[in-house]
Formats: C-alpha cells, structure tokens, sequence
C-alpha cells in the first residue's frame, strides 16, 4: 500500500493507519510534505471504472460549488490509480468531529448543506451509477440473502415469506406515491458519514452516491420516535433555502427504512466470506439474529401501515 502511495510521487514517512471501513480498505498515510493523505483502496468487482471516475466527478462537481467534500487527488489527469491488480484513490486529510445534531441550528445548517448538494446533483444525471428502486434494495437483495445458505433452514421460509410481504408493501406505497424526480444524491447520507468541520458538515465519502428520491439524503438524519418532527422542520427549513423538496417523498421514509434493513442483511451475507465480517458482526451467524431479524421486518411492516409520521 505504501508502494502504491510512493508510485503517485508522494514521499511516505512509514506511517499507515486503518480507518473505519468495511467496504473498502481505507488508511492514513503519512508524508514527508506534512499533512497525511487518505489512501482508499476500491473492493474489486463492486464498481466499475466508470462508476468509480463517475463518483470522482461528482465530489469535484460539488467542491467546485464551495461544498466541503473529500475531492481525490489527480496525477497525471485522472483521480483513479491502479498499483498491480488494485484500484486506489488518494484524498487529503480532512479534520472534524463526529456530528451530534444536538440544536435546531444545526439541523437546519445541515438542512442547507443537503439542499446544496441537491441543488447540484439535479443539474444533470448519472451515467453510469446504480438507481435506488425498490428491485434492487429489496427482491434481489431479498434473493441474495435466501441464496447465500446463511438463514437457519427451519425458519427459512418463514424469512422469505415475511421480506416478501414487505417488499410487496413497499412497492404499493411506492406506487401510491407516484412518480416523484431522481436525482444525483450522496446515497447514505447519516451522521457516521459525516464529520463536523470549523464551518459546519463536510462529506468524507460518495462511495454510495446513487440516483433517488431526495429524502434519501434526510430521513438517516432524524432521530426516532417524537423528536423526530422537529427536527424534521429544522432540516426540512435549511434544506427549502436552496432546493425544492417535493412533500410526497415524507410517505417514502418508512419504505425506505424497510429497503435498507433487507438490503443491510443482504449485504452482510454477500461479505461473510470477508475475514473482517465474522470479526465484526459475529452475532450474523447466531440463530437469534435470524429471529430478531424476522421480528424487526413485521415491525416495519406494520410501520409503513401507519399514517407517516412526518406527514404535512
């Protein structure tokens, strides 16, 4: 890794740290020059190269607007470096904390931050980039998981008839709905991948970024139960100061919370073969994770039966 540093004509000092990353492989470099560099080493077979480039793209688009964005590092006119059979990126060292939306005030910075990048990403679309729809977070993530031989036998079907069912409500309440616009959006936009800079919220990673529905971006950020509305009207009230939110999208937020629970276990099981997964989440090949899991997908089930919550 540090090789691959040194043939971008960076001087490494020999320092190399891990950072928080499953899905690629991420680390601190240290330099001679001073500041360190964020080295992301690109899981092979996810993306490809275009929509890898595509992602650099995007993040230099929104830096170009004054956002606070991880832009990667160009040598010799491309972003995307290639040392043997890895595919890597180097990004500057960007400085924060952890985001505690603790105020309205923040909530609403956070607001127009998000409104800012939407602004952008409504511009033009994606080429190459996945869609966020409810085929591929939901039945073919649904297949993946009953494919992967993870789930207990003797509740397999039960499994398979309960993400059935509420794949099928999420997509009666998607269709209710109606067409709403899908734009360039961050992807997983919560407060994990963020951090809190000197002048409010700086975006450390696009390697989600996908076409959607707005309120993609803003539903990770509310806390749950009944604090969730007011903190919606601060984020909601900074966001409306730079792009137009279209109030449908509010009857999406369950259905997308039910998306990303299915989409989640099936990822889970698509890495287990990754050495890093059993150290990480040992409790995924435990029957009870498979018997709460179950549970927490009638839960929601049941949510998205509700009157939305956030409804204007």
């Amino acid at each position: 890794m540090l090789d691959a540093v040194s043939d971008c004509g960076i001087e490494v000092d020999g320092r190399l740290f891990a950072l928080n990353s499953y899905e690629n492989r991420v680390y601190r470099v240290g330099t001679t020059q001073g500041a360190p560099l964020v080295a992301k080493f690109y899981r092979a077979r996810r993306w490809s190269d275009e929509q890898i480039v595509e992602e650099h793209d995007f993040a230099r688009e929104l830096a170009a607007r004054d956002l606070a964005v991880a832009v990667p590092l160009a040598f010799d006119g491309g972003t995307l470096q290639r040392h043997g059979e890895f595919r890597f990126a180097l990004f500057p060292w960007l400085g924060g904390r952890g985001v505690e939306l603790e105020t309205a005030a923040d909530l609403a910075l956070l607001g127009r931050t998000i409104g800012r990048l939407h602004a952008v990403g409504a511009v033009r679309r994606f080429r190459t980039r996945v869609a966020l729809t409810p085929a591929r977070l939901g039945v073919e993530a649904r297949e993946a998981v009953l494919d992967s031989g993870l789930v207990p036998a003797e509740i397999e079907s039960r499994y398979a008839e309960v993400a059935a069912d509420l794949i099928d409500a999420v997509y009666r309440e998607w269709d209710s709905v109606g067409a709403v616009a899908s734009i360039r959006l961050h992807g997983d936009c919560h407060p994990g991948n963020l951090l809190w800079g000197e002048h409010g919220p700086v975006f450390v990673d696009l390697d989600d970024c996908m076409a959607g529905p707005a309120v993609q971006d803003l539903w990770m950020l509310l806390p749950g139960g009944n604090d969730a509305r007011g903190a919606w009207e601060a984020l909601a009230g900074g966001y409306g100061e730079f792009a137009d939110f279209d109030y449908r999208e509010l009857r999406l937020v369950e259905p997308l919370r039910a998306l990303r629970m299915i989409h989640h276990t099936a990822w889970l099981a698509h890495r287990w073969d990754d050495p890093a997964f059993p150290r990480a989440f040992p409790w995924f090949g435990e029957r009870r994770y498979w018997e709460r899991h179950i549970l927490d997908l009638l839960e929601q089930r049941a949510a998205i039966d509700e009157p939305p919550l956030l409804a204007v």
